[in-house]
């Protein structure tokens, strides 16, 4: 992949958020959409995660999440971010402080 550069790096806005509401995307295998609290707001976002992670498991869960990513409709529903997760085996892991953290607080 292609370098880039500190300024690059810091146009990124990644926080910690807490999922609130999780629900599979109706007619897919995979997708999730997620209602996630980024401190100030409350953000819809959808992922690939739903083969992976069950909708009560991911209630509660602070996840770290891109947040001025374009906003993208994925099969129909409004995506406002991107979460942040390892991909093991084609499979989601996600990603989450060792400790619970503010809510909103910046991922550097």
């Amino acid at each position: 992949m292609e370098e880039i550069s500190f300024e690059d790096w810091s146009k990124l806005d990644i926080r910690i958020g807490k999922v609130l509401k999780a629900e599979r995307v109706e007619g897919t295998d995979k997708l999730m959409k997620l209602e996630i609290d980024i401190g100030n707001e409350e953000r819809q976002v959808v992922a690939g995660i739903a083969d992976v992670y069950k909708t009560e498991d991911l209630i509660g869960r602070e996840i770290p999440i891109l947040l001025n990513l374009k906003a993208k409709a994925i099969k129909g529903v409004e995506s406002k971010g991107m979460i942040l997760a390892v991909v093991v085996d084609e499979k989601a892991v996600l990603l989450h402080p060792e400790k619970e953290v503010p809510v909103g607080s910046k991922v550097r």
